[in-house]
């Protein structure tokens, strides 16, 4: 796969409504030190995979799986001594990143004409056909210089700007057949920092086919090639290098790549989300402030009176009316729900997945995960998740007290272990499907036992460590006793169903976050760079407010239906959002994408269902805490003899 994300109060919503348009190149983070080069000095350039970009015959087709630049059948030249890998971190491999050395020459400021990068390479009729059909495909060629993307200059058709967009094409098409570029004239923008100090602040390539260009001097005005399908063909490669002198500065360089298409699609998503959440916040503050005040006020004269007009023969007065509504299951409330080993196993793991996604956006707020740094997003995901394995492992130990659980071994061992291994397995089969293509998307077996080494070694033992200390402490009492024997629930009609009710609260907090799980999806299927973490973070917290507020809307008429279930109820009416997030990707498959192959669509659904159950475990957790805040804090303000 590939690049690819509690209230808010008004003053830090205004400051994050302020902040969010920025791009996060203007902020980097502080050990990031740009590299300077004297005239002459070499400015190496390093290649990237390549990959799937729009159809060229149709928009809508693509494929999932990147290849190696040196994929045998391109036939890419190769440095003398063979490409060598560069280092990379742990985030940038799994987000499908395969980085080596180039054979070509740079030299910061010399400007080079036409200059040969190898021999005359040679394709077979199998080798014509692979390369043929990737430019129909409309593969992407993608190479680094100095950390910045080789791009092509685009302009936004909304505002006329022109921008930089990552890549550029590995050919084109002249009607039905594929012309090979094989002639690159690359454009290098530098600023100068100092005297005989230069940084490179933009590239740009422009591609070209060319079948014999050394005569022609690499002008493009000649014969393209067309590699023969039949009997194969010999290429040779070149390239130009431009060198420009450019008044943008380092720490600006990033913002020409960061482009977005149409900005105000995301102010109409946070100013539609914010009236949800002000209509939601609205309505649950007057049920808090007025219907249960007055219930509370109501209960407890009730009760007052029912002391004074205690008759002799042990019975209330005819004049004091019965007990009603959500105080009539203050016995039961509080009673386990089933199976409560498994839901705390589940909020533990939400809460660890909380923890993590919460610091995460708010680290990329900050510029910390500059999108200089590649693959920082994936690594701080993998670290905070681990290191948060204490917190998963408290959060579930401190419930399943609560719930008066007895096989707290159980609870130990599979907190750690119940989604973490789900999520494996799901991106172990996954990842097979992409090895099986032959791409290069294909996460290596030493970075998965990595991924497995950390996870014994740190999560599970930090998650052993947090059940410990939350099974230590005294167990959380109920406002309220809890009778012995169970009372029976009326059946619930309509809206209160589990059906209708899930149905009614997902769609809100899902309307909270649609918008910019568009453009997250847009940054995973074609390789485009996402950084409004802004419009991001307010729309998580826009994400939290909406779950919990429905959440605690339905479970307060839930409970006035004398239904105490809510334990899971809260959970799976939250957690419903998960639901339309898995159908907006079915959406969104139907609509922008249409794959070239079966195995293309198994990875897209495999990843989106993945997706979803993260969404359903995060949302779900969200709603059961803001419910079992909402029960404690009502039940412990009425008087029950």
């Amino acid at each position: 796969m590939r690049r690819l994300d509690i209230s808010i109060s008004g003053a830090i919503l205004a400051s994050l409504l302020v902040l969010a348009p920025l791009p996060a190149a203007a902020f980097y983070f502080p050990g990031t030190a740009p590299t300077s080069y004297k005239e002459g000095d070499r400015v190496p350039l390093f290649v990237n995979h390549l990959t799937p970009a729009d159809s060229q015959n149709d928009p809508k087709l693509r494929s999932v799986f990147s290849f190696d630049y040196y994929h045998e059948p391109f036939h890419f030249c190769r440095p003398k001594d063979g490409p060598k890998y560069v280092r990379e971190s742990l985030g940038s491999i799994l987000f499908g990143d395969r980085i080596q050395d180039s054979p070509f020459e740079l030299k910061m400021g010399v400007n080079e004409t036409c200059k040969a990068l190898c021999g005359p390479q040679e394709y077979n009729s199998k080798d014509a056909v692979f390369v043929n059909n990737k430019i129909k495909q409309g593969y992407d060629l993608n190479w680094l210089i100095d950390g910045l993307p080789a791009a092509q200059l685009l302009k936004d058709p909304n505002s006329e700007l022109p921008f930089y967009s990552p890549g550029f094409a590995l050919g084109l098409l002249d009607g039905e057949n594929p012309i090979f570029n094989n002639h690159y004239d690359i454009v290098i923008d530098y600023h100068e920092a100092g005297p005989d100090n230069y940084r490179v602040v933009g590239v740009l390539v422009d591609p070209y086919s060319m079948k014999d260009p050394k005569q022609s001097e690499c002008q493009s005005a000649q014969t393209p090639i067309i590699l023969n399908e039949d009997k194969g063909d010999k290429v040779d490669f070149t390239y130009s290098v431009y060198w420009r002198l450019s008044p943008t500065p380092f720490a600006t360089r990033w913002d020409k790549y960061l482009h977005v298409y149409d900005p105000k699609i995301h102010w109409f998503s946070l100013i539609n989300s914010a009236v949800i959440v002000v209509f939601l916040v609205g309505m649950v503050s007057t049920i808090l402030v007025r219907t249960l005040r007055k219930d509370i006020a109501r209960y407890n004269r009730l009760d007052q009176f029912a002391l004074d007009d205690f008759g002799a023969d042990g019975d209330v007065e005819d004049g004091v009316a019965e007990d009603s509504g959500w105080k009539l299951v203050h016995g039961d409330v509080f009673r386990p729900p089933k199976n409560p080993l498994f839901l705390s196993v589940l909020l533990g793991n939400g809460a660890q997945l909380f923890a993590m996604t919460a610091l995460t956006i708010a680290f990329a707020l900050l510029g910390f995960l500059s999108p200089s740094n590649r693959g920082a997003l994936g690594t701080v995901i993998i670290i905070f998740y681990t290191l948060f394995g204490f917190i998963g492992g408290y959060v579930s130990s401190r419930t399943y007290k609560f719930f008066h659980g007895e096989k707290w071994k159980l609870c130990f061992f599979y907190t750690p272990f119940a989604l973490p291994v789900v999520v494996f397995a799901t991106f172990f089969l996954l990842n097979l499907f992409v090895w099986g293509r032959g791409a290069s998307g294909a996460v290596p077996f030493t970075t998965m036992l990595v991924i497995v080494v950390i996870w014994f070694i740190i999560s599970v033992p930090l998650s052993f460590a947090g059940s410990w200390v939350g099974f230590k402490q005294a167990a959380i009492e109920p406002p309220v006793r809890t009778n012995q024997i169970p009372r029976q629930i009326p059946p619930s009609g309509g809206y209160l169903r589990p059906l209708p009710s899930m149905a009614l609260a997902g769609v809100l907090p899902f309307g909270a976050i649609f918008v910019e799980l568009y453009f997250i999806m847009n940054s995973i299927w074609f390789s485009k760079v996402y950084y409004m973490f802004g419009f991001l973070f307010i729309c998580f917290g826009l994400m939290i407010i909406t779950s919990a507020a429905v959440t605690v809307l339905m479970i307060y008429f839930l409970l006035c239906a004398e239904n105490y279930h809510w334990q899971w109820r809260s959970f799976f009416t939250a957690g419903a959002s998960a639901f339309y997030v898995f159908a907006s990707c079915l959406l969104y498959w139907v609509k922008d994408v249409s794959f070239l192959s079966w195995t293309s669509g198994v990875v897209y659904l495999g990843y989106s269902a993945l997706l979803s159950l993260l969404v359903f475990v995060l949302t779900g957790t969200i709603g059961f805490f803001a419910s079992w805040l909402f029960t404690l804090r009502i039940y412990r303000s009425i008087k029950v003899d």
